[in-house]
């Protein structure tokens, strides 16, 4: 049952991570759309790890939803073309709020889950 909760909430974590993308590439520059991907998914994160006790539904959410939905490959691969194409300012800003958002995020999404129990 596990195995089919993470592969129903990874096929709509998926979707969704493909949309943010398709948003964020239109700007031709910074890439938002994963930004925005990674950073919401440490937040859901956060939040089913610190509130799910279902080990189902924490499949579902966790590994499934939030493993989809963020993507540390397209990330690493945005960072290097942005630093092969000579935007190194761009790649080395991507590292660092993708780091710092994301890390917030999780925190954030954890300490709302443990102010709600």
């Amino acid at each position: 049952m596990i195995w089919v909760a993470v592969a129903a909430g990874g096929a709509f974590g998926a979707v969704l991570r493909a949309l943010a993308d398709r948003w964020g590439r239109r700007s031709r520059g910074f890439p938002y759309g994963i930004l925005l991907a990674n950073v919401l998914a440490s937040f859901l994160l956060g939040v089913v790890t610190g509130a799910v006790t279902d080990p189902v539904l924490a499949a579902l959410l966790g590994a499934g939803l939030c493993g989809a939905l963020g993507t540390f490959s397209t990330f690493a691969v945005d960072v290097v073309q942005a630093a092969e194409d000579g935007r190194a300012a761009q790649a080395g800003a991507n590292v660092v709020i993708s780091l710092v958002l994301g890390i917030a995020a999780a925190a954030a999404g954890w300490q709302l889950a443990v102010a709600l129990a």
